[in-house]
C-alpha cells in the first residue's frame, strides 16, 4: 500500500515553496526533501509546516533529497538536531556538498543583521531558539550533512532494516548540479519515480536530464519509463520559455550597455546552484569581449563553494566538461564565432571555464562598498536570490536610486519577497504579448516609485553602552573564576576523603568502628567517648580542617603531638602512620604514591591508532584541520543589532531574464505522457498550472486518468484494497526455478502448494508432487485420446513480461550491423544491410497494447531480431 502526503510545496497552493513530503510504502516512512521558507516568512504560514515535519520526523525511516538549494532540504540540519530527524539520508555528492554551502551561508548571513541563534551558540535537547528562528549552529550543520550518504548517478542502493528489499537509484535531473530524479523500487508496490525542478535543454555548465536522451530516438529513459508511480511537479506547466539564445543574447546585451554607460549592474543570485551558470557565462563573455569591468561575487561561501565545484567536473556538462582548452561564444549582432586560446597557468584547476579570473569575493555588502566606490561600473552577483535578508538586500538600497544602473531578475523568488516584488513591477509594465511566460524576453522597465524597506545590521557598541557591557563582562568573568575555584576546592576535598578510603554508605561497620577507634586513641580518647563519636562523617571532615601535616594522619593528633612531657608530668605516647587494610577500596593513586593518569592512556590510544591510519586518512584529516584553523576568525568587538525602516526612491532600470534552468509547459506536457506511468502525483504548482497539466493528460487516450494532486495535509491512499501476505520458497523449489532477468529483476513463473503446518508463522511454498494431480473431471477430448495409440502432451505456455521500445531494439540492431529504420506508422524495417534485399528484411510493428508483430522470411536477420525482442523482456514458461 502506498501513502503521499504533502507537508509543504503541494499542487493546490500558492506558496510553491518549500518542498517536503511524506511517501508511505507498507509501513516504511520516506521523507522526499527538506526545505525551509525564506526568513522572515511570516509565522501563520510557516507554522502549520514546521509543527507537522516536527510530529512526523521521529519516525521517519529514509530521506530523500533532489536538489542542493535551501528550497529542498534548508530545513534539514535543525530537523536533524532538534527534531530527531537521525534517519538515513541519501543525496548525489553536489547536493551534499552544494546544500551545507546554501545553509552555511544563509546562517553567516543572518547572523550578521540580527540574533539567530543563543549567545552560547548552544542550546539544551529539544529547546527552540528564543528568537523562534528553524536555524541550526555550525556544528549541527557540519554533523547533519557529515550523517548524509552520497550516491552517483545510476548507482543502486539496496536498503537493509526496516528498508528491506527497497531500492533507490539516482538519476540526473538537469537544473541543478548533481540534481536527482528518484527511483523508488518496493517488492510490494513496484516502481515510484519522483522527480520534480527537471531540465531537458542542456546549459553551459550542465547537460539535460535523464529522461530524455538522444541515444533513446526522442523517446525517455528506459530505466525510467512506465513507473507504477510518478511524483512530479507542474509548477512551470502555463509558462512558456523564451529561446535559450535570444535570453542569453538579451541578458549580455543589457549588461554590456550599463557598464558602457559607466554604471552597475546588480544581479541577485542563490550561493551554491544555479549561480554557476551565471559566471560561466560572464566569465566567458568577459574573455571573449576583454572587458576589464569586475564582476564582484558577495557572498560569504563563494571561494568555497568554487573550490568544491572545481573538484566535480565529472557531473558537469556543456561547455564545462568538453571544452578543456577554451570556450566558444556566439556574439550576439553579429553571430560570428571566436575561440580563445589556452593559457599557461600552472597553478588552475579543472577546465578554463571554472578558474574565474575575472570574479572579485567579498565575504558582505560592506567590504564589498568599501572596495568599490558606488560610482564605479560593475557588476554585482549578491546572495540572496530573494533579496529578503543579507548582502543583495542592502546593495539594492544603494544603488537603486540611480537612473542609469540596472537589476536582472534572474529568477522568480516567492511571494512576500523584496524580490518577487521588483518581479511584479517589473511584469507589470509590459505589453500583453511581452508579459513573463508568453515565449518572449520582455523589455527593460524604468520604475519609478517609493519602497519601504526593512535594514537589519549589527554595529558596534559605543559609548555609556560599551561601558555597561564591559562591566556586565567584568562581573561574568569574576564570577566565573569563582565559581572555578569552588570547584577546584570541592575537587581537593572529593580527593582527600577518597583518598582516605570512605565511600560513604558504602562503608561496612566494621570498618567505620576500626576508623573510630584509632581516632579515640590518637587523641587519647577511652570507650565513653563512643557518644561523641556517633557521627564518624562529620568528624573526619573536622579533623581534616585542623591537619596541617605533609603525610595525611586520621584523628585530630595536633592536640597531642609532642613528645616532651606535659605539665601533669604524664608521658604523651604519639602514634606513627596509623593505617587500617580495607578491601576493595578504590584508591587514586598506585602503591608507590603516584597518582594515575587516565587520560595519558587514552592519548597513547590514540596515538597508536594515528600511526595505524592510511597516508590518505592523515592528509585528508590535515586538510580539514587547516580548513577548520583558517576559518577561526579574531573576536568580533562588542556590538549589538538594530533595526531601521528606510524610504528607498527606486529610480532605476529593471529586467527579469528567465535564467532560471527549468521546463516550460510545452516540455513538461510532452515528456509526462512519453513517461506514460500508470498512476500520477502532482506537486509542487499553482492551481491553475495543475489544472493545465491534468487537462493535458486527459487529453490523451494511452494517458493514465488516475491523477491525484493533494493539498498540504492531504494523505492520498492507493492500493488499500490489496492484500500482501508474506510467504517463503522451499529450497528445493528454488533449484527448479529458471529466472530471467529484466531491468533490475529476476523472474519466473512457479507453482506449488502450502502445506498446513502449525510450527511456522510464515508459510513455506513447496513444490508439486510429480504423483499428485488435481481432482477433475476428463474432457470429451482426453476420453477420445485414451482410444487412440497415440497422446499429446501440452506444451508450455512462455509468458514476456515488458513494454517493447522500438527505438531500443533499433539501437541494439544497429550495434549488431543491421540496418534499422522506420518506416513510418510505428513500422520497424530490419535488414542485412544489402540494397534491395527483400529477402532478408523483417518489419516489427505493435499491433495493439501487448502484442508485437514480426513478419518477414525466416533467415539470419529474423532469427536476430527475435532474439533481440526476447532479450528486450521477461521470457518466463509457465507449464
Amino acid at each position: 500500500m502506498l501513502a503521499f502526503t504533502p507537508l509543504a510545496g503541494s499542487g493546490r497552493s500558492e506558496q510553491t515553496r518549500p518542498l517536503c513530503y511524506l511517501l508511505t510504502i507498507d509501513d516504511v516512512n520516506i521523507l522526499l526533501d527538506c526545505g525551509s521558507f525564506p526568513p522572515g516568512t511570516p509565522a501563520d504560514k510557516t507554522e502549520a509546516y514546521y509543527s507537522s515535519l516536527k510530529q512526523h520526523a521521529p519516525n521517519v525511516d529514509l530521506v530523500l533529497f533532489s536538489h542542493g538549494d535551501t528550497a529542498h532540504l534548508g530545513l534539514y540540519p535543525y530537523a536533524h538536531a532538534k527534531w530527531k530527524l537521525a534517519a538515513p539520508a541519501y543525496a548525489s555528492i553536489p547536493v551534499q556538498a552544494m546544500g551545507r554551502m546554501a545553509v552555511t551561508e544563509e546562517l553567516k548571513d543572518l547572523s550578521l543583521e540580527q540574533q539567530v541563534l543563543p549567545p552560547t551558540d548552544t542550546s539544551e535537547e529539544g529547546e527552540e531558539p528564543h528568537t523562534e528562528k528553524y536555524v541550526a549552529t555550525p556544528h549541527q550543520i557540519l554533523e547533519a550533512f557529515e550523517a548524509v550518504s552520497t550516491l552517483r548517478y545510476s548507482e543502486p542502493i539496496h536498503l537493509g532494516g526496516k528498508c528491506q528489499g527497497i531500492t533507490i537509484t539516482p538519476y540526473s535531473a538537469g537544473h541543478t548540479l548533481g540534481g536527482t530524479i528518484w527511483k523508488i523500487r518496493s517488492p510490494s508496490s513496484g516502481t515510484i519515480v519522483y522527480a520534480v525542478d527537471m531540465n531537458h535543454t542542456k546549459e553551459r555548465h550542465l547537460d539535460g536530464t535523464v529522461i530524455l536522451r538522444a541515444s533513446t530516438g526522442g523517446g525517455v529513459f528506459e530505466g525510467l519509463a512506465r513507473p507504477d508511480l510518478l511524483i512530479t511537479d507542474a509548477d512551470r506547466a502555463l509558462t512558456v520559455s523564451a529561446r535559450r539564445k535570444d535570453r542569453d543574447t538579451a541578458f549580455l546585451d543589457l549588461i554590456t550597455t550599463t557598464i558602457r554607460t559607466s554604471h552597475s549592474v546588480l544581479i541577485p543570485c542563490d550561493p551554491s546552484t544555479r549561480i554557476l551558470e551565471l559566471l560561466v557565462l560572464l566569465d566567458q563573455y568577459w574573455s571573449f569581449q576583454k572587458l576589464d569591468t569586475p564582476i564582484c561575487l558577495v557572498s560569504q561561501t563563494g571561494q568555497e563553494m568554487l573550490a568544491y565545484v572545481r573538484s566535480m567536473v565529472e557531473w558537469m556538462g556543456g561547455t564545462v566538461s568538453k571544452d578543456e582548452g577554451g570556450v566558444e561564444i556566439d556574439t550576439s549582432k553579429t553571430g560570428r564565432k571566436r575561440r580563445r586560446d589556452e593559457e599557461e597557468d600552472e597553478g588552475a584547476v579543472g577546465p578554463m571555464s571554472l578558474r574565474f579570473r575575472h570574479v572579485q569575493f567579498f565575504n558582505d555588502g560592506r567590504s564589498f562598498l568599501s572596495a568599490h566606490r558606488t560610482e564605479e561600473p560593475k557588476v554585482i552577483l549578491a546572495v540572496p536570490y530573494n533579496m529578503a535578508y543579507g548582502p543583495s538586500r542592502k546593495i539594492f538600497t544603494d544603488l537603486a536610486s540611480d537612473a542609469g544602473n540596472l537589476v536582472v531578475l534572474p529568477s522568480i523568488a516567492e511571494p512576500g519577497t523584496l524580490s518577487h516584488d521588483l518581479f511584479t513591477m517589473w511584469n507589470e509594465r509590459q505589453s500583453e504579448a511581452d508579459k513573463w511566460g508568453k515565449g518572449k524576453v520582455g523589455d527593460v522597465a524604468r520604475v519609478r516609485d517609493e519602497l519601504t524597506i526593512k535594514l537589519n545590521s549589527k554595529v558596534p557598541l559605543t559609548g555609556q553602552e560599551l561601558e555597561d557591557y564591559n562591566t556586565r563582562e567584568q562581573e561574568r568573568v569574576a564570577k566565573e573564576r569563582e565559581a572555578v575555584q569552588r570547584a577546584a576546592l570541592a575537587r581537593s576535598q572529593q580527593l582527600l576523603e577518597a583518598d582516605e578510603g570512605d565511600s560513604g554508605d558504602d562503608t561496612d561497620e566494621s570498618e567505620d568502628e576500626d576508623e573510630m577507634a584509632i581516632d579515640r586513641a590518637l587523641r587519647g580518647g577511652s570507650e565513653d567517648d563512643m557518644d561523641q563519636d556517633a557521627d564518624p562523617v562529620a568528624k573526619r571532615r573536622d579533623s581534616a580542617r585542623h591537619l596541617s601535616f605533609d603525610i595525611y594522619l586520621k584523628g585530630n593528633v595536633s592536640k597531642a603531638a609532642s613528645f616532651f612531657k606535659t605539665t601533669s608530668g604524664a608521658t604523651q605516647r604519639f602514634r606513627m602512620y596509623p593505617y587500617v587494610e580495607k578491601g576493595g577500596m578504590k584508591r587514586k593513586v598506585d602503591e608507590y604514591g603516584e597518582s594515575l593518569d587516565v587520560g595519558m592512556w587514552l592519548r597513547r590510544g590514540r596515538a597508536l591508532d594515528e600511526d595505524a591510519e592510511s597516508e590518505e586518512v592523515k592528509e585528508a584529516k590535515r586538510k580539514k584541520r587547516e580548513e577548520e584553523e583558517a576559518k577561526k576568525a579574531p573576536p568580533e568587538p562588542p556590538s549589538k543589532f538594530v533595526s531601521e525602516e528606510v524610504q528607498v526612491r527606486v529610480d532605476c532600470q529593471l529586467a527579469f531574464i528567465d535564467l532560471e534552468g527549468l521546463n516550460d509547459g510545452r516540455a513538461v506536457k510532452t515528456i509526462v505522457p512519453q513517461v506514460n506511468p500508470r498512476r500520477m502525483i502532482i506537486v509542487h504548482a499553482p492551481d491553475e498550472a495543475t489544472d493545465a497539466l491534468v487537462q493535458s493528460c486527459a487529453s490523451i487516450r494511452a494517458m493514465t486518468h488516475d491523477i491525484y494532486t493533494p493539498g498540504v495535509g492531504d494523505t492520498v491512499t492507493i492500493g488499500q484494497r490489496t492484500n500482501t501476505f508474506s510467504i517463503a520458497l522451499a529450497d528445493s523449489l528454488l533449484a527448479s526455478l529458471k529466472l530471467s532477468k529484466f531491468e533490475d529483476s529476476e523472474m519466473a513463473f512457479l507453482s506449488g502448494k502450502v502445506p498446513a503446518r502449525g510450527s511456522s508463522s510464515i508459510p513455506v511454498l513447496e513444490p508439486l508432487s510429480s504423483t499428485s494431480h488435481p481432482l477433475r473431471l476428463a474432457t470429451p477430448q482426453e476420453d477420445e485420446a485414451k482410444n487412440t495409440r497415440f497422446s499429446v502432451a501440452p506444451l508450455p505456455r512462455t509468458t514476456m513480461i515488458g513494454d517493447l521500445k522500438l527505438a531500443a531494439l533499433r539501437s541494439r540492431l544497429t550495434a549488431l550491423g543491421l540496418s534499422a529504420e522506420f518506416a513510418g506508422e510505428g513500422v520497424l524495417l530490419c535488414s542485412g544491410g544489402g540494397v534491395g534485399d527483400l529477402e532478408q528484411t523483417v518489419a516489427v510493428k505493435k499491433t495493439g497494447r501487448g502484442k508485437i508483430s514480426v513478419e518477414g522470411s525466416t533467415g539470419d536477420v529474423y532469427f536476430t531480431v527475435r532474439d533481440e525482442i526476447y532479450a528486450l523482456h521477461a521470457v518466463v514458461s509457465q507449464p
